[in-house]
């Protein structure tokens, strides 16, 4: 079997990025046997980061626990002793053994193993500078420093994650320039030239740009490909996130192949790989 860590097109590699840890569509979100699989296997995986009460990191998606953890609350408000107790839920909703992890949790399970030269990790970090505290920054320092190089730090606000950065030597970094309303404002005025002069302008030092995919084929619909100029200027693109394999995901798919983006980020790189193989 295929495994499910990358597509190649016309001598173009295009790596398969498991969001949130999932290797498949049915699989929980964030659990240490998946992150630890697919670093082991030479993956690019991707969890997210939120602030707690004692200026950590847990990796979790929400600033709320109610969705994704058996806890409640706002997460910035919980402990890291509370949060530990806490286990996570399934798409369904439904508990499972798995416990919510912290920063330095997942930094000591990955230790422990064997990571493949190969495997990538981002840290999507879904904070902005204003969250930020000296504990915070020296918190992440101390958990990722011996593991970044197989790390990229991420986020929608680039100071924020210079900032974190700055504290970890040689540590990537990737810029997400797309909010909720970017799709419909561009469908709207057409400035995807701008739009991508204006994200590599902001996030100089990003080495990974990603973009909701449906931007990148809404470009490509009003003949500018966008992708281009990203690798003009030195850097790599992720296209997130494709959910669910359908015949409708497939046909993306092969459009963001064919425009040679370098990442797609999925629910089911699994689903996606065997799709592609038949």
């Amino acid at each position: 079997m295929n495994m499910p860590i990358l597509l190649e097109r016309d001598g173009h590699r295009t790596w398969l990025k498991w969001h949130r840890g999932r290797r498949r569509a049915a699989d929980p979100a964030f659990t240490g046997e998946r992150i630890i699989e697919a670093m082991c296997l030479g993956a690019s995986i991707e969890v997210d980061l939120v602030i707690h009460a004692d200026h950590g990191c847990a990796v979790l998606h929400d600033l709320t626990l109610e969705r994704e953890t058996t806890g409640a609350g706002r997460v910035r408000n919980t402990s890291a002793a509370a949060l530990r107790q806490l286990h996570l839920r399934d798409n369904q909703g439904q508990p499972v053994s798995s416990r919510v992890m912290l920063l330095e949790d997942l930094c000591a399970l990955l230790a422990r193993e064997i990571i493949h030269p190969d495997a990538l990790l981002q840290l999507d970090f879904k904070e902005d500078r204003h969250a930020l505290t000296p504990q915070v920054i020296a918190g992440f320092s101390a958990s990722i420093a011996p593991l970044a190089g197989s790390m990229i730090l991420s986020g929608g606000d680039f100071d924020a994650i210079a900032a974190l950065a700055a504290s970890v030597p040689d540590l990537k970094t990737g810029y997400d320039p797309c909010e909720d309303d970017t799709l419909a404002r561009l469908q709207q005025d057409g400035n995807f030239s701008g739009f991508i002069e204006q994200a590599l302008a902001t996030a100089p030092a990003a080495g990974m740009i990603y973009l909701d995919y449906r931007i990148v084929l809404a470009a490509e619909d009003a003949g500018i490909d966008i992708i281009a100029p990203i690798h003009a200027a030195g850097r790599r693109v992720d296209a997130w996130t494709i959910n669910r394999i359908t015949p409708q995901s497939i046909t993306d798919v092969e459009r963001l192949l064919r425009l040679k983006v370098d990442q797609i980020t999925t629910d089911d790189p699994e689903g996606l790989t065997e799709a592609f193989s038949r």
